[in-house]
């Protein structure tokens, strides 16, 4: 791989530690330290999630027009001054704020590290972007195995760990971004073209693409959300709930090699492999709603991970194949801000659902929201005149 794609993976990595050390642990904090029920803090979280949407889509658009280092820059910087004032203020009010003010920061970081990707490393296609979602689960593997010891002693180093590791990721971009060329040569994105394809054609499969991709993270969201305020109910301590997000993080890095041979059944289908991952989160759902102690929420999300493996690379790969010249950064911020939307309105519907009508309810929606994501998979291209070059598009 190319020195500027390891930088990539290099600060990835430290942006998402830092931000692992408290996305897990947002409800708990809420609901048991600040005394808030479930629905609000699901608002709350959604707040933030909307604030990322916002930043996804502008820094998108900013990657477009200013370039990839700005827009780091940028978004480093107002989510680096957000966290230290959550590091400060942390009571319910500020809390709020600070966090809504972060996500916006964050948000703006992720299309331009994944638009980046994909132009510093032209020729490497698929993987890439299979770089850069390793880098970011390497990430929560870390973030997530330190922040459930950390906050069994204290919140308030949460805070501060996550503020400094984003100063960290300042100056990684400050130093190590400026000379990063962000050009994209689409001769060797890996598809071809019977005729040229109108820009509304190609956003229509995307947006069709991604309302499957949304409907996949408001079910993935629960475990951040409701099912992390159930696993307390059922005395399943802090520290074991941030080890299944270690379990999460280290078998996407450690299971990589074992994924690339498993992927060699779908060579010729990139759908085929995005439809397996989402009948294996419906799988994990059933083993999550039958689970009563650790032991089997530790199997569903092992289920869990086997499925975004194989889902969460494909979307930004179809997305930067689709993506007309000079709009990478734009079709990548549609992706995040799905994704994003995903999770803003998860721990709503599903506080509401929980509160309404119990965690049976919720295990039941979200199954049916996948069931529909099948579906959308299956059609996203049918208007669509783009031929893949499918070896080019799921080499590894």
């Amino acid at each position: 791989m190319p020195r500027n794609l390891w930088l990539l993976i290099i600060g990835m990595v430290v942006n998402v530690t830092g931000s692992s050390f408290l996305w897990p642990l947002n409800s708990i904090y809420i609901h048991d330290h600040l005394g808030k029920s479930l629905s609000v803090a699901g608002f709350v979280l959604m707040l933030n999630a909307g604030a990322t949407v916002i930043g996804n889509l502008f820094g998108g658009y900013l990657f477009d027009k200013a370039g990839g280092y700005k827009s780091i820059l940028l978004g480093i910087g107002i989510a680096f001054l957000a966290l230290t004032g959550l590091t400060l203020w942390h009571s319910w009010l500020p809390y709020v704020i600070f966090l809504t003010i972060a996500g916006f920061g964050a948000g703006i970081i992720f299309p331009s590290m994944f638009a980046m990707a994909g132009s510093v490393w032209k020729e490497g296609g698929r993987r890439a972007f299979n770089a850069i979602y390793v880098a970011q689960n390497l990430g929560v593997a870390i973030g997530a195995s330190l922040g459930g010891v950390v906050a069994s002693y204290s919140f308030q180093l949460i805070f501060f760990a996550n503020a400094l590791m984003y100063f960290i990721f300042l100056l990684i971009a400050f130093f190590g971004y400026r000379g990063i060329v962000t050009t994209v040569n689409r001769q060797v994105a890996g598809l071809h073209e019977k005729k040229p394809i109108k820009d509304y054609t190609r956003l229509y499969a995307l947006f069709i693409l991604c309302t499957g991709y949304l409907l996949c993270w408001v079910g993935y969201v629960q475990w951040q959300a409701t099912i992390s305020a159930y696993t307390q109910e059922l005395n399943i301590s802090l520290k074991q709930y941030s080890f299944l997000w270690t379990v999460n993080g280290a078998l996407i890095v450690l299971g990589q090699p074992l994924l690339n041979r498993a992927l060699a059944a779908f060579e010729k289908k990139i759908k085929g492999q995005m439809i397996a991952g989402m009948l294996i989160f419906i799988v994990s759902f059933l083993v999550a709603a039958r689970a009563e102690a650790f032991s089997g929420f530790l199997t569903a999300m092992v289920i869990l991970t086997i499925g975004e493996m194989l889902i969460w690379p494909a979307v930004p790969t179809i997305a930067d194949k689709l993506a007309p010249k000079g709009k990478e950064g734009f079709y990548q911020g549609i992706v995040n801000s799905t994704a994003t939307g995903g999770r803003m309105i998860g721990p709503v519907l599903g506080g509401l659902l929980v509160d309404l009508y119990g965690m049976t309810m919720l295990f039941i929606v979200m199954i049916l929201l996948i069931s529909i994501s099948i579906f959308t998979t299956l059609i996203y291209d049918r208007k669509t005149e783009i031929v893949s070059e499918e070896s080019a598009v799921l080499k590894h």
